[in-house]
């Protein structure tokens, strides 16, 4: 049994403790949510009255936080878990953040002597449940070692994307890619709608041809032909249209740095930022449908 400090237990993070405790670590879990912690507890963690509190004594440490300036404020300084963090734990950030943020606070921890991996998710909130999300990990090959033992109990596809920041890279691009898939499943279901054709019978041709794709088969944004979609339930978000914008942002962010053409990542993350704007953005991103439709 490995005593691991969890902090950050939001609709992802709840999960993912949940099931390190069920995999019978011993999971101290820290968040400023009182709901979240007591659910967490009830889960099988242990609760700790603040980060420092947690990660005393902890072998590993996990952290799922909202954004880069989280990231840093927790890792960075006198009161940060690399100044306080017992000596040889090993480190693992899961928050989907800037590539920079990821990269200066894994070198912060390295100066330090420790081992430390980014590990942005993907999944959803019911894979986190699940224990079947996909980690994309950037960090040494021995840190990777080190962390893959722990996030075997949280995932099922777990890889080694590179460097530090890599694993965010990865991340950003997948969810690029998926915004601009949805997108066009959108416009494509609303233009067969236009021309005759209903849901079913365009997905039952389209789906087994070469307009085929995840957002279609898996999690089709027009009622009808995949039942356990969103779209089947008044588009109540899995993944919500607000986190689909934010890894836009930091795909346009990292682009831009990088000094690469992404232009329809650039429209993709203008037509999220109008759901944004209507005060949609808390309906799962394939409600980018009712953008498209004209009834958002």
């Amino acid at each position: 049994m490995t005593t691991i400090a969890f902090i950050g237990l939001g609709n992802m993070g709840g999960g993912m403790a949940a099931n390190l405790a069920g995999a019978g670590h011993d999971v101290r879990a820290f968040d400023l949510s009182k709901a979240a912690l007591e659910k967490a507890v009830g889960a099988g963690c242990l609760a700790a009255s603040s980060t420092l509190d947690a990660i005393k004594g902890a072998e590993v440490i996990v952290t799922m936080l909202p954004a880069g300036q989280h990231v840093r404020g927790i890792y960075l300084g006198a009161d940060g878990i690399i100044e306080n963090a017992q000596a040889g734990a090993l480190l693992i950030d899961s928050s989907t953040i800037d590539i920079n943020s990821a990269r200066t606070v894994i070198e912060a921890a390295e100066t330090k002597g420790y081992d430390m991996v980014d590990a942005p998710v993907s999944g959803g909130v019911a894979a986190a449940a699940a224990g079947t999300l996909t980690f994309m990990v950037g960090g040494t090959t021995d840190a990777f070692a080190k962390a893959q033992t722990y996030l075997a109990h949280m995932g099922k596809n777990i890889f080694h994307a590179g460097a530090a920041g890599n694993g965010q890279g990865a991340k950003v691009c997948n969810n690029m890619l998926l915004g601009i898939h949805m997108i066009g499943t959108c416009e494509a279901f609303a233009l067969a709608e236009k021309l005759g054709l209903d849901a079913q019978t365009f997905y039952d041709i389209s789906s087994t041809a070469s307009g085929q794709n995840w957002s279609m088969t898996s999690y089709c944004p027009a009622p009808g032909p995949v039942p356990a979609a969103p779209s089947n339930n008044d588009y109540k978000a899995g993944f919500a249209a607000a986190m689909m914008l934010k890894d836009l942002r930091l795909a346009q962010d990292a682009a831009s740095k990088a000094k690469a053409a992404t232009p329809l990542g650039a429209q993709a993350e203008s037509l999220y930022a109008l759901m944004e704007a209507a005060g949609k953005d808390d309906l799962d991103f394939s409600g980018i449908m009712k953008l498209i439709n004209g009834t958002l």
